[in-house]
């Protein structure tokens, strides 16, 4: 489907969020080394795709402005403080992110440390202040959510074991199947995209639980999409495209779809996931078109 909503964000709406990021850096970090550093590792580029999910989702209900704005905005930091930490030489040792030298090497690992624990609780704090809604109740149904996405029964959760998959913590490779990979990719990557998805609903005084379950279940199949193809670019492309160290997965022995099913079954189950998040849509029809889009820009993208 043509991108038209998908390719205004990436054109138009990305440097004004940036622009929003920047500022709510600088009004919650003083002026130094630590901005400084918090900059470098939210301010390089990016898709911006769940703050996008988000925004989108939260137009389905008729939310824009402030609200959802920051609701991105926690996300967005979240992600990036993941990101922070997952390159460190203790978790996957990666020197590039989005073409750029990573935090640890901009900077040292004390300060990459402190950056994703600053961008952790800024997220918390954008939440919890009355600007995100005036309904307390709805500010404590982000957070919560927001909470369990990141935390140790989602993003945090799969992080450990995708390390332990891999041979660390003194134990042998773990071989994984398709239902143990799923669950990894799930909390992974899965449950921030899941949150992203389902912001919207969250922020309605009285949750339809209907709709609210129609847009996990899209996120959980673009989640999962969106892993698969981040482990097919892992192969497929170099790292100047990528914009990251590429063909890291296969030498650490990493479970994914593309070592359990090869490379053709792993482009399979994306599109197969596609059309599973692309149905999981109906119940709103053309207004989810925004939503849809990004399930065909997974499909091909190449960084």
């Amino acid at each position: 489907m043509a991108l038209t909503h998908l390719t205004s964000w990436i054109n138009e709406g990305i440097p004004g969020f940036d622009a929003r990021l920047a500022g709510m850096l600088a009004d919650a970090c003083p002026a130094g080394r630590l901005l400084d550093a918090m900059q470098h590792g939210v301010l390089s580029g990016g898709k911006r795709l769940r703050p996008y999910l988000v925004l989108e989702s939260a137009r389905l209900f008729g939310h824009t402005g402030e609200g959802p704005l920051r609701a991105a905005a926690a996300l967005e930091f979240i992600h990036c403080y993941s990101l922070v930490h997952d390159d460190l030489p203790a978790m996957d040792d990666d020197d590039i992110r989005r073409g750029r030298p990573t935090v640890h090497r901009a900077y040292d690992d004390a300060t990459a440390i402190l950056v994703g624990d600053g961008l952790l609780t800024l997220a918390f704090e954008l939440l919890a202040d009355p600007a995100t809604s005036t309904d307390a109740g709805v500010r404590l149904r982000l957070v919560a959510a927001l909470a369990k996405a990141a935390g140790a029964s989602g993003m945090v959760g799969g992080q450990l074991l995708d390390l332990a998959a891999e041979g660390r913590f003194d134990l042998a490779p773990q071989p994984l199947d398709a239902d143990a990979i799923i669950r990894l990719q799930g909390m992974k990557t899965g449950a921030l995209i899941v949150f992203g998805a389902t912001a919207g609903a969250l922020m309605q005084p009285e949750v339809d639980q209907r709709l609210l379950q129609a847009l996990a279940d899209y996120g959980r199949s673009l989640g999962l999409a969106f892993q698969i193809r981040d482990d097919l670019i892992d192969v497929e492309v170099g790292a100047d495209i990528a914009g990251k160290a590429t063909g890291k997965d296969q030498a650490a022995g990493k479970g994914t779809f593309v070592t359990l099913l090869g490379i053709e079954g792993a482009r399979a189950r994306v599109a197969a996931e596609t059309q599973a998040g692309m149905a999981a849509l109906a119940p709103f029809g053309d207004a989810a078109d925004p939503l849809r889009e990004a399930l065909s820009f997974n499909a091909t993208r190449i960084s």
